[in-house]
């Protein structure tokens, strides 16, 4: 996959697991997450993929969110590396900013699956990784 296109369909991935019904359906998170994901949160606390599929299934609510500055660096041919600033609309008009890195790996099934998360907050957008 070209550079262009493999950051084109882990944007699409990353998308999708901010809707309501990726995160809502054990099926396609378990084709989206693998089975030996972990996370570093937001909030400081680290989530096993158990854990993870437990908390978005539960949720009700749907999050306004965004992506910005969304970059994939290729590590081998199996490993990417997608960076980006994820913006949580607040329904007081405020927003939370969050610098986000997503470790995607290549399955033998040929889709890309997530095997490590991190969100680290953030007030700057000067910052943002770089």
């Amino acid at each position: 996959m070209a550079a262009a296109d493999l950051r084109e369909h882990l944007l699409a991935l990353e998308t999708e697991l901010q809707t309501m019904t990726a995160r809502n359906s054990e099926a396609r998170l378990r084709k989206l997450i693998a089975p030996d994901f972990h996370e570093f949160g937001r909030s400081g606390k680290s989530y096993t993929f158990a854990e993870i599929l437990s908390g978005l299934t539960s949720e009700t609510v749907e999050m306004k969110t965004a992506i910005e500055a969304f970059e994939v660096s290729l590590l081998c041919d199996t490993i990417a590396l997608a960076t980006y600033r994820g913006i949580r609309f607040q329904d007081d008009g405020n927003a939370q900013l969050t610098n986000r890195s997503s470790i995607w790996r290549l399955a033998e099934s040929g889709d890309w699956r997530m095997i490590f998360h991190q969100g680290t907050p953030t007030t700057s957008a000067a910052h943002f990784l770089r």
